[in-house]
């Protein structure tokens, strides 16, 4: 079994069994191949030194676990701020994931001191998560992550949970804090879920990631509340932190359904 998440396959990124979702095996997790979309546009060529502090990604299509390719491109050029937009797609061009991010340069601007947020229960006060969706031995929510339950737990509605790796996202490279911190927002509908994996569908067709700082430290946390109605349609909220306090939020918006 691979030691990544993906490997490298000339332009192409090969997911290994660790991408794999929880709602088809044959289909990735949202978080991986959002997290290929944040390396490609990171690695964009820009005016000043920029980060991206929002991305906005849409979900078309479940992402099947085969080879992708990942591009981005600006749309906006700047040097205090630039716009981004990025693809993945197979190997024969389909479009399975698309994203749109904005960068702001960056700098070194005085601040007065903020009052700090209340405290949040740390990584080390958390329990090890126990997954209760199926029977699968192997995911991306399984064995590519670590996850610790602050509050809340599988199931019970709102909860905070700590991720961190336990292995590299593209073999043979450091996985960025910006790669963490998006593949990681994208469990914000599964970690305070108040629906059952085999009786319904809660599956997010999109996913924005705001980010007014960097995560520092392997793990992140989310705050995450997930909102449904009758209709068919849900929200999942989450506010992200890392071991120094609060990054930013992400929201997703959620296909809701029972399972027929």
């Amino acid at each position: 079994m691979s030691d990544a998440v993906f490997t490298r396959d000339g332009e192409a990124f090969a997911p290994s069994v660790h991408a794999r979702g929880p709602w088809d095996a044959e289909s990735m997790h949202g978080g991986p191949p959002t997290a290929l979309l944040a390396r490609a546009i990171a690695a964009l060529q820009t005016r000043m030194p920029m980060r991206c502090v929002r991305l906005a990604v849409e979900f078309p299509r479940a992402v099947p676990l085969q080879p992708v390719l990942a591009s981005a491109r600006l749309t906006r050029p700047g040097k205090k701020l630039a716009l981004a937009e990025a693809r993945l797609t197979t190997l024969d061009g389909t479009e399975v994931l698309r994203a749109n991010a904005t960068l702001l340069r960056r700098g070194d601007v005085p601040l007065p001191d903020a009052k700090p947020d209340a405290p949040i229960p740390g990584p080390d006060q958390g329990s090890p998560a126990s997954w209760t969706g199926g029977d699968e031995d192997a995911g991306f929510h399984l064995t590519a992550i670590e996850l610790r339950f602050a509050r809340g737990d599988w199931g019970h509605g709102p909860a905070l949970g700590w991720f961190r790796f336990r292995m590299p996202l593209v073999a043979g490279e450091e996985t960025t804090p910006l790669q963490r911190a998006v593949a990681f927002a994208d469990f914000g509908n599964g970690l305070s879920r108040v629906l059952d994996f085999r009786t319904h569908l809660f599956v997010n067709t999109d996913l924005t990631v705001h980010l007014h700082r960097e995560p520092a430290g392997e793990w992140v946390a989310l705050d995450a509340r997930t909102d449904l109605d009758r209709s068919g349609a849900g929200q999942a909220t989450s506010v992200l932190h890392d071991e120094r306090g609060r990054i930013g939020t992400a929201a997703q918006s959620l296909f809701v359904d029972a399972r027929g």
